[in-house]
């Protein structure tokens, strides 16, 4: 049994988060999916319903942009969220592009199967 433990600190493009997503991706294989949210998002709630059936191929980590230690994710998404990032990087805001996601998540599987 795996175990992948994340902090609720996500810095735009510190060391402590590239380190977070190696530890956990590096060890699972599963790419890792941002979603910037906050209580309540019902725009959110719907976004990981309809990421549901994919739940098992990606690993789903929910920062909370309200928390004071995020509030440099809060200035940038307040207006947007959901927002997600794809291992790291901006994949998709407002709502699931579901045809983008997929593509994006079979990409990194491709990679990931390459490299093992």
């Amino acid at each position: 049994m795996m175990l992948c433990f994340l902090s609720r600190t996500v810095q735009p493009a510190g060391a402590s988060s590239l380190l977070g997503r190696q530890l956990c991706s590096a060890s699972t294989k599963k790419p890792l999916l941002t979603l910037f949210t906050k209580k309540p998002c019902p725009l959110c709630d719907e976004a990981k319903e309809v990421l549901e059936p994919y739940k098992k191929r990606f690993i789903l980590q929910e920062v909370d942009i309200t928390l004071p230690e995020n509030s440099t994710w809060y200035n940038k998404y307040k207006y947007d969220i959901p927002v997600f990032h794809l291992n790291g990087k901006f994949l998709m805001k407002h709502q699931v592009d579901i045809q983008k996601f997929e593509e994006q998540l079979t990409e990194l599987e491709r990679h990931n199967d390459g490299n093992q």
